[in-house]
């Protein structure tokens, strides 16, 4: 157990959005790993979230991640 806590350190005006408390901070609040950010404004922290799923969405369509193999190369480690 570490005897001294790491302060977060934010500046004003940057803006996260905390996935532990599910709310828009000012400055980080929680640790990094528990939040999205930094974001210019309070806005665009408040739509983190929708944000994440676009991006999810266009990694999912992604033609380059679904390439076929290579000629040669079998399935990868895992998969059947």
């Amino acid at each position: 157990m570490a005897l001294f806590k790491k302060r977060t350190v934010g500046k004003p005006g940057e803006w996260y959005y905390c996935l532990e408390h599910k709310k828009v901070e000012e400055g980080p609040e929680c640790p990094a790993k528990d939040r999205f950010g930094p974001y210019a404004s309070r806005q665009e922290a408040q739509h983190a979230m929708d944000t994440a799923r676009e991006r999810n969405l266009e990694w999912e369509n992604d033609p380059r991640w679904h390439d076929a193999p290579r000629p040669g190369e079998g399935p990868r480690s895992g998969e059947e």
